[in-house]
């Protein structure tokens, strides 16, 4: 089973990308509470695993393009890395932080983008959260890097998975079926109607990134498609809510 729709346009899921990228600085608690409050009630966003072994969410390995800071996330202690600016005074925030603030009031999809322990520790920090309630269906846990994706269903096998595509495999959805995923998240430029029917034919959701446009999402939906990841998850839920 995938994440469950929540249903903002019936049978197709609208999830906030990196919160809502296209109203707010990505990967930010900012952010995230923009997704929400947007109509999004999934919202996806960058994890890795810092050398002080706290969870942080961003994308990439160096902290120019989303920080005032310089160099890479590595070599940041973590201090240093609360000090800088994420964009409008916000925080490189830690995975607890996001969770804390989304309250349940939105399903998350946690990409792993770091490996080496990345999967095992974010799997510790999710379990203590559906613990205390948080249902495990509402989290999805994806990746490109599938080993360390393996890793966390190893540590965390109640939770869903999800395996990202930037292409197209020879096996079709067969990494997706092996690691018993329950969604295959695709770039917009692989979309190919022999993998859309082989992960739907295996009981895999399909969502694909990162989608704009509303035109295209419908046309998306028409493939048999389960939902996009969108910057601007408004547009999408104005456009797709009237068809």
């Amino acid at each position: 089973m995938g994440p469950e729709s929540g249903a903002q346009t019936s049978d197709f899921l609208i999830i906030g990308h990196r919160g809502a990228r296209g109203h707010a600085p990505e990967n930010t608690l900012l952010g995230l509470d923009t997704g929400i409050r947007l109509g999004a009630t999934w919202l996806e966003f960058d994890v890795q695993l810092h050398p002080s072994g706290a969870v942080v969410l961003l994308h990439d390995t160096t902290l120019e393009r989303t920080t005032n800071g310089c160099g890479r996330l590595a070599d940041c202690g973590f201090e240093a890395l609360r000090n800088l600016d994420a964009g409008q005074g916000q925080q490189v925030p830690t995975l607890e932080e996001a969770l804390e603030l989304v309250e349940q009031r939105a399903g998350l999809n946690v990409e792993l983008k770091s490996a080496g322990g990345t999967g095992e520790a974010v799997a510790g920090v999710l379990r203590q959260y559906i613990a205390a309630g948080w249902p495990a269906e509402r989290l999805l846990v994806s990746s490109f890097h599938l080993p360390e994706l393996w890793e966390f269903h190893q540590a965390a096998p109640e939770i869903p998975v999800g395996v990202l595509l930037a292409g197209v495999p020879l096996d079709w959805a067969g990494c997706a079926i092996e690691l018993g995923a329950a969604t295959v998240n695709i770039s917009s430029e692989f979309v190919d109607p022999r993998l859309v029917a082989d992960a739907k034919a295996h009981g895999c959701q399909v969502y694909v990134y990162t989608v704009n446009d509303p035109g295209e999402a419908l046309a998306l939906r028409g493939q048999g498609v389960d939902g996009v990841f969108s910057d601007y998850p408004d547009r999408l839920l104005a456009r797709l809510g009237r068809h």
